[in-house]
């Protein structure tokens, strides 16, 4: 899916729209990408001189790509974060840097949905943890 395509599932524009590509796997893993560039907001203060993607961008973005794996349950809906668990974070993500994006679901009862997954930056792990969704 291209930035139209996930614009489809998710609600997020603009500089909130974290994803350049999103797919489902024949792994039946939801999986993005998404280069830094640079000049995203969180980068002009994270930190002067030294810029460093935040924690909770990485998480975001791990989030938006794993609503690929809700594509059905969202229809017309919006997904909300109702936990974040077990993250830890590994590397730092600097401008240039393109991340990849692999979730799959844990579990998931009535309309609560959570899925482990996890951020990598040139094979190596930025991100990862256990993301609780609901659907309401």
């Amino acid at each position: 899916m291209n930035k139209e395509q996930i614009m489809q599932i998710l609600p997020h524009r603009g500089s909130m729209l974290l994803l350049d590509e999103a797919w489902l796997g024949e792994d039946g893993a939801a999986h993005g990408k998404y280069t830094a560039r640079g000049d995203e907001w969180f980068f002009d203060g994270h930190f002067p001189g030294n810029p460093v993607m935040p924690g909770v961008v990485q998480c975001e973005i791990i989030a938006q790509a794993s609503c690929v794996l809700l594509a059905e349950q969202m229809q017309g809906k919006t997904a909300y974060y109702a936990g974040i668990d077990k993250v830890r974070f590994r590397r730092m993500v600097r401008p240039g840097d393109t991340l990849e994006i692999t979730s799959t679901l844990v579990r998931s009862k009535l309309n609560v949905y959570v899925v482990k997954g996890e951020a990598r930056v040139e094979g190596e792990i930025c991100a990862s943890g256990e993301f609780s969704f609901i659907i309401p």
